[in-house]
């Protein structure tokens, strides 16, 4: 059973949970321009480590999407890595845990631009349960609703308004029975799923649509095609993808922080390959798999939450 957590980083503080509170009235408004993060931290059992993943490279996409929205850079990089640390520690975690860290104008109780209030942020912790290595697939459609564009609502910000348009997307999926929505931009070229970029492969080839086509500059979808470039000598292609090549691709998976690595069986309808995972998806899903449990060389990658609070202790 998940344990309960004890404190919330809240300003450069650690505050107990249920001491963490604002104003009624903030509530709605103070969100319209809020930007957030979704990362993760995995638990090895063996090494009786928990490994927090690309930490670094979540929290300089925060700082991108908070000077997009002109929101005051109160924390540097580092610092906010350190919090999610020792955040995690003082939590107690020893499983499978979501770190989410959100952006927001602190004193805006009206519509407004937020240029006179300050920037406030807050990061949480919560378990979840990982799909990697479990075999699970997912019924997958593709939307009638449109992806936005960058000259409306820019996807690569990770804003929380911006997701009202996967939300749409994500109630008609389930409605027709599907388990995820692929959205089409406004040139009918397929963009990502509601929270997670879309890889097809064709003949062997990793296929994604490029980060000008309308999603968000993924930091799992960069590790993705890295590690197929470098290591898995997988060919690799970032180009427009159309509808159709949907239905006749050999592999369709999805990745990104909260899908992981996760194969699609169907796509309205058509089966993908066998209905399984297929052989280059399982490839990368094992690598991804080992990476993030700290089971493999790739250091750069994670931060060890209770050798990291060790590490400074000695220090």
């Amino acid at each position: 059973m998940a344990k309960a957590q004890k404190y919330i980083w809240w300003n450069g503080e650690l505050v107990p949970w249920a001491e963490a509170r604002v104003h009624i009235t903030c509530l709605g408004w103070s969100t319209i321009g809020a930007v957030f993060e979704g990362i993760k931290a995995y638990w090895n059992p063996e090494q009786k480590e928990l490994y927090g993943l690309q930490f670094a490279e979540h929290y300089r996409r925060l700082l991108h999407s908070m000077r997009f929205q002109r929101m005051e850079p109160r924390w540097p990089v580092d610092e906010l890595v350190n919090a999610s640390v020792d955040l995690l520690h003082a939590n107690e975690v020893r499983e499978d845990s979501y770190v989410r860290p959100l952006a927001y104008f602190g004193e805006t109780t009206w519509f407004s631009t937020g240029e006179e209030s300050r920037t406030d942020c807050f990061i949480v912790t919560a378990p979840f349960r990982s799909v990697l290595g479990t075999g699970a697939t997912v019924r997958a459609c593709v939307s009638t609703w449109t992806r936005l564009g960058d000259n409306m609502m820019p996807p690569r910000i990770k804003c929380v308004s911006n997701y009202q348009n996967s939300r749409m997307a994500l109630i008609e999926a389930k409605r027709h029975g599907h388990d995820i929505p692929i959205l089409l931009n406004d040139r009918g070229k397929v963009t990502e799923g509601p929270s997670s970029c879309v890889f097809i492969v064709r003949d062997g080839t990793a296929i994604t649509p490029g980060v000008t086509s309308g999603i968000l500059e993924s930091v799992t979808r960069r590790t993705i095609l890295k590690l197929c470039r470098e290591e898995l000598q997988i060919p690799t292609e970032e180009r427009d993808i159309d509808r159709s090549e949907l239905y006749v691709a050999d592999e369709i998976f999805f990745c990104g922080t909260g899908a992981e690595v996760q194969a699609a069986s169907e796509i309205d309808g058509y089966p993908v390959g066998s209905g399984g995972v297929g052989p280059v998806t399982a490839r990368i899903e094992r690598l991804f798999h080992d990476l993030v449990r700290g089971r493999t060389e790739h250091a750069g990658y994670r931060t060890p939450v209770y050798g990291s609070v060790r590490a400074r202790a000695r220090g």
